[in-house]
């Protein structure tokens, strides 16, 4: 499953997706305390073949990049500090998005074959929990306190709020048309979230679990990324091959840009020095670049090739390195942000989609199941 496509792969599959009943399973791998590795590492590019291409490359940040595979029914475990594949968890159907708490104890991923997200203690290696949400669910995210979970889901133009401690639904929201991706503001009082089917972001409030405003950016727009400051929020227009800027004190657009085709996800680099939108295009005609954009002018700095169908991305805490899942080459490409050069692409799991950065490092370790029996519902895949 990949973001934006034409309909008639939507409708492939979805039926592809439902006509699967598998047992949800989920499995972390030993964790350790994050730490900037300041040494010279070889880091391993490959493209898939027994042919590797070796690169000596510096300060590597120590920590776990994690992939929801979404057509594998995985989650893949990349050691940052090696670029290599740590382990991966098996048994989560049609996974569509992952994310780490800033912390990096928990890993949370929706499945949208069961409608359910999960949380996944990465201290203990067990499931810490499971928790229906609407009918297909795309992204989930985590408040910076850590308190509340929140998820889109697409075929209810609704967002599901949880209470993290007692794995529970505190409200159901509802949002615009085909709601997708969202991101919490820095200081966690609202979430922006990417109505996919319309035109518009949704502005909830965390305090009441509200919608409180609906803001017109453009065509479908796919994701949001906030700028450090949480002064500004940058959305994908996958309709219009753009994105836009919004001021947050004036809830209004304040700018386009055009970028590649088929823009999905977006992420600002934690220096706020670097805005980066992936550009997947369309399984007939894959887009293969990511757009880097200089926040401070809202201009292009160059647009970087990466791999068939770009789009997850994420970047980790020094900001030195974004991460880029490529939907169509069942790859993640590391981008070195000073440089502006992909030095290394890691295979993963099937139909890579969305992507997060754990301060946690990862273990090493073989494929690990844990049984979490959980029914099925009628959640289907994303499909999109």
């Amino acid at each position: 499953m990949q973001d934006p496509t034409p309909e008639t792969g939507d409708r492939k599959y979805q039926m592809k997706v439902l006509m699967k009943k598998r047992t949800l399973l989920a499995a972390v791998v030993t964790a350790g305390v994050v730490a900037v590795v300041a040494t010279t590492v070889v880091v391993a590019s490959t493209s898939g073949n027994s042919d590797a291409l070796a690169a000596t490359h510096n300060n590597m940040v120590a920590g776990t990049i994690w992939v929801a595979n979404e057509d594998g029914a995985s989650l893949t475990a990349i050691d940052a500090a090696t670029n290599t594949v740590a382990t991966t968890l098996t048994g989560i159907d049609s996974p569509h998005n992952v994310q780490a708490t800033q912390d990096g104890r928990s890993i949370w991923a929706v499945s949208g074959t069961t409608a359910m997200a999960v949380e996944i203690d990465s201290k203990s290696n067990e499931v810490h929990g499971a928790v229906s949400t609407g009918s297909m669910p795309a992204h989930v995210i985590v408040t910076p306190d850590e308190t509340r979970a929140y998820t889109t889901n697409n075929a209810d133009d609704t967002v599901s709020a949880f209470d993290i401690a007692t794995m529970t639904t505190i409200a159901t929201i509802p949002v615009g048309a085909g709601p997708h991706g969202l991101r919490s503001s820095p200081d966690g009082t609202s979430i922006y979230v990417a109505n996919n089917k319309g035109t518009t972001l949704s502005v909830i409030d965390t305090a009441t679990n509200t919608q409180i405003d609906e803001i017109e950016v453009g065509k479908l727009p796919a994701q949001v990324a906030f700028s450090p400051d949480g002064k500004f929020v940058y959305a994908s227009l996958n309709g219009d091959n753009a994105v836009a800027k919004i001021d947050t004190s004036t809830r209004e657009r304040v700018a386009t840009l055009p970028v590649g085709v088929g823009p999905i996800q977006t992420f600002v680099s934690p220096d706020g020095q670097y805005l980066l939108v992936a550009n997947q295009g369309t399984e007939e005609y894959p887009g293969r670049t990511v757009s880097v954009i200089d926040t401070d002018t809202f201009d292009f700095v160059r647009t970087v090739e990466t791999g068939a169908g770009a789009h997850g991305v994420t970047i980790d805490p020094t900001s030195r390195h974004a991460y880029i899942t490529n939907t169509f080459d069942d790859t993640v490409s590391v981008l070195d942000l000073k440089t502006l050069k992909v030095v290394a692409s890691i295979p993963v799991g099937s139909m890579p989609n969305g992507i997060t950065f754990s301060t946690q490092a990862a273990g090493i370790a073989p494929t690990v199941k844990l049984d979490l029996d959980m029914d099925d519902t009628d959640g289907g895949g994303m499909g999109h």
